[in-house]
């Protein structure tokens, strides 16, 4: 009993678990070599839930980008989605709706999409590509047609709802005047963390969660052990309109206000999310957990950018593809022959450590 303990501990790492810890490592590196550099914000909680706050939505977007990608699919309508959403709630609001039939339209439109798609996808066999992206410029198309002018949240208990905070004392900081400042967190970033939760879950712990690894491992083999794909693939659509839906409520909750550029670019920094986190385009690997911390490290890196006082935009965007490229490249180095002689084999001669003469 005690030595087949031994050998549980002795199992090497999957390649999911070790690109998540790679993950996580390098976010806490980047983020303790701010605190020591620039140390300001960056040395309160409250620089965390603030990257929390502004990006809640975009990790409920990325997290079904995830289960998405772990399938071995990819869905670029996401931003679209949410941008639908966002419109067609401060509309429906401002007209006479209630906060719940205006959660029940997010659903239903994130749901619409995700049933389109899935169906397309799996049992038309489309390329997903061409799918999410007609379905990205008919969600664009459909936020402009429900409101050509920038709308405003005019719903007083909506407007009490984006107001509401939850306060963490002890996490909070002194002033100069000498007050405390608590710690304040957004309802919607309580809603991205349960998602991450369920979504952890449901990846690790059900069957349909090792039918989306399987399938993304490879598609055929998964068919001969028993798997429907289709079906498979179909839920992974459907969990990704959904959430967009989701997120759009959310991103709501914290803007108060909609136009037709709403989360532009959201599909782009989800996937960047993603694949930061340890999420493989080429499907079989990944977790959401992992994408939480790819948000936050693609958070951190842009504010390390403007803290630096690169305020420019085209900074960030060059400073996010730069950590795309080395996040894809240490990926590709990582598990490039693994099991089989390790990163030796991608060094050459002089720069391996113990050779044989």
């Amino acid at each position: 009993m005690k030595r087949n303990r031994e050998l549980k501990r002795r199992e090497p790492l999957t390649d999911t678990q070790l690109l998540l810890t790679i993950t996580i490592c390098i976010f806490f590196a980047m983020y303790f070599a701010a605190m020591a550099i620039w140390g300001g914000g960056f040395l309160r909680w409250q620089q965390v839930f603030d990257m929390l706050n502004n990006n809640a939505a975009l990790i409920i977007v990325a997290c079904g980008l995830t289960v998405v990608m772990i399938g071995g699919g990819i869905d670029i309508s996401v931003g679209g989605v949410t941008a639908l959403v966002v419109m067609s709630c401060i509309v429906h609001m401002n007209n006479g709706g209630s906060i719940f039939t205006a959660a029940l339209l997010a659903l239903g439109i994130g749901l619409c999409f995700g049933l389109v798609h899935g169906f397309l996808i799996s049992y038309l066999e489309i390329q997903p590509f061409i799918i999410t992206l007609a379905g990205m410029f008919f969600a664009r198309g459909m936020t402009t047609i429900v409101s050509l002018e920038p709308q405003k949240i005019a719903h007083e208990g909506f407007q009490q709802l984006m107001k509401t905070k939850i306060e963490i004392p002890w996490l909070g900081y002194i002033a100069k005047k000498g007050n405390l400042i608590p710690a304040r967190m957004e309802i919607g970033v309580v809603v991205a963390l349960l998602i991450v939760l369920i979504i952890f879950f449901v990846l690790k712990k059900t069957r349909l969660g090792r039918n989306f690894y399987a399938m993304g491992g490879n598609s055929q083999s998964a068919l001969m052990l028993g798997v429907n794909v289709k079906r498979t693939r179909f839920y992974s659509y459907l969990i990704s309109g959904i959430l967009s839906g989701i997120a759009g409520f959310v991103f709501m909750m914290h803007t108060g206000a909609g136009n037709a550029t709403n989360a532009a670019g959201a599909e782009m920094n989800a996937i960047a999310s993603a694949i930061i986190g340890g999420t493989l385009l080429s499907g079989g690997v990944g977790n959401v957990i992992g994408t939480l911390f790819g948000t936050l490290t693609l958070t951190t890196i842009k504010a390390i950018v403007t803290t630096s006082g690169l305020r420019d935009p085209w900074w960030q965007s060059i400073t996010t593809g730069a950590m795309l490229c080395f996040f894809i490249l240490l990926q590709s180095v990582v598990l490039s022959n693994r099991g089989k002689g390790g990163l030796k084999k991608l060094l050459p001669q002089w720069m391996q450590i113990g050779k044989k003469d």
